[in-house]
């Protein structure tokens, strides 16, 4: 009897001692310190569906409201607790202010939300960074804030980040020339620019830099907290490579922060939108969900939504946002620490 009860002692005290079993199947912890952010009881919510190819999310304090974008659709969707899902601008990224191939991806893509509360979209048709106004009434307009460099039109304009100071750093890749029957990238006359460009746009003195042109096709951009590095990711569709690339603002000396060849190659999914969260964590797109990356580079943790194109979180970073591929067309979020 006593020689029972030592088993039962032992069995019960290992099983205390264990470290506790990951419950979420969707969430996969690989560095303990991602659980300061991420609850591993938290579910996964899907908030929308049948978005052909959902994009863009900005939170929307002032309403409290995601808004994200149809980049196929060419139009903008706002979503809350109260009303749901609904269609709130239309046309969005195509309105015909450029000239463009019919085939491509011409909806709009990134957004943000500036200190006026005013939205600023990039729009692939349109091949500008825009503001809008009056997106509250039923006759919403478009301003250009910048459409061109030196003179060539943009490619389309695609993702956004803002500093504290007002710049706007934004990628142009050229998926308003990737043609959705054949899908590939064609050469048109249209097409200006012989690169897919990293831009700031000084909004003080609306003067427009360079960043580098040496990415073959940069998607995803994000800062830093103190605003020293610039984040961008690099997709695979032209040589086969995914990164998440890094470049000192101060040195402009670019290098790679995650490559994705680390990862299993089944995975699905491509280095596309990402944000910085507030403990300098990079939250990105990625083969597999979506990635939590240290700044230095650390596979930290998985939430696994499936394919998706980006994520944002809202004012106080209680909830994670995240739309979906084109084979996972749908908006969903999960509930965070903090």
């Amino acid at each position: 009897m006593k020689h029972f009860s030592l088993i039962y002692f032992l069995i019960l005290f290992i099983s205390c001692s264990s470290p506790e079993k990951n419950p979420n199947a969707k969430i996969e912890i690989y560095d303990d310190s991602v659980l300061e952010i991420i609850d591993i009881y938290s579910e996964i919510e899907e908030l929308a569906d049948s978005i052909s190819l959902p994009e863009g999310p900005v939170w929307d304090k002032a309403s409290n409201s995601l808004l994200f974008v149809d980049v196929m659709g060419n139009k903008l969707y706002k979503w809350n607790e109260e009303e749901g899902t609904r269609e709130y601008i239309s046309p969005s990224g195509n309105t015909g202010y450029a000239p463009n191939i019919d085939l491509g991806l011409l909806g709009a893509n990134g957004l943000y939300i500036d200190e006026n509360g005013d939205i600023i979209i990039c729009q692939h048709g349109d091949r500008r960074l825009a503001k809008i106004e009056n997106a509250s009434t039923t006759s919403p307009s478009f301003t250009t804030i910048v459409d061109n460099y030196e003179g060539g039109r943009f490619n389309s304009p695609n993702d956004l980040t803002y500093a504290s100071n007002g710049d706007i750093y934004f990628t142009d890749p050229a998926f308003g020339f990737f043609n959705l029957e054949t899908f590939q990238f064609v050469e048109s006359e249209l097409k200006d620019l012989n690169f897919n460009g990293v831009f700031r746009y000084n909004v003080n003195t609306e003067e427009l830099s360079l960043v580098t042109d040496q990415i073959d096709l940069p998607n995803g951009i994000a800062l830093s907290p103190d605003e020293k590095t610039l984040y961008v990711n690099k997709m695979a569709f032209i040589d086969g490579s995914r990164k998440i690339l890094k470049i000192n603002l101060e040195s402009m000396e670019m290098t790679t922060l995650f490559d994705g060849a680390e990862l299993p190659q089944e995975d699905e999914g491509n280095f596309d939108g990402m944000k910085v969260h507030s403990s300098g964590n990079i939250f990105t797109s990625g083969p597999g969900g979506l990635l939590v990356i240290s700044p230095e580079g650390k596979k930290l943790g998985k939430i696994d939504f499936g394919p998706i194109t980006n994520c944002v979180f809202d004012n106080n970073e209680e909830y994670l946002y995240a739309t979906g591929f084109v084979n996972n067309p749908k908006v969903f979020r999960i509930k965070l620490k903090n």
